[in-house]
């Protein structure tokens, strides 16, 4: 069974950084692109960043020059480093990945097969 688990979040100051890591179990993911998505309460989840099978990324405006998504095949999981966060940057952060074999960047929800419970990241002013 595939599985997707977030960890690394928590309640950090305006300016500080954090680490999300997202662990995949169950195949590799090697072969396929992964991403970072984030969701406030009754808003709809948006992108956040994507990296290739290849390591090529892409990033969300808000996020460029803050965030730096990387993966580690060989220890099949993705991460997202957090830097200069703000109290906007606050919402659930969810990893997802595409099938095996779609290896492309994706900023779209749909064309991510799997995804992650979420972690909360929490900025506080």
């Amino acid at each position: 069974q595939v599985q997707l688990v977030e960890s690394g979040g928590g309640l950090v100051q305006s300016g500080g950084s954090l680490r999300l890591s997202c662990a995949a179990s169950g195949r590799t993911f090697g072969s396929s692109a992964m991403g970072w998505f984030r969701q406030v309460s009754g808003i709809e989840r948006e992108f956040v960043a994507t990296i290739s099978r290849n390591g090529g990324t892409d990033y969300a405006g808000s996020v460029t020059g803050r965030f730096t998504i990387s993966r580690d095949n060989a220890k099949n999981t993705m991460y997202l480093q957090m830097n200069s966060l703000a109290p906007e940057d606050t919402a659930v952060y969810y990893c997802a990945a595409k099938r095996q074999g779609y290896g492309s960047l994706s900023s779209r929800v749909d064309a991510y097969d799997y995804w992650g419970q979420g972690t909360q990241v929490t900025v506080s002013s």
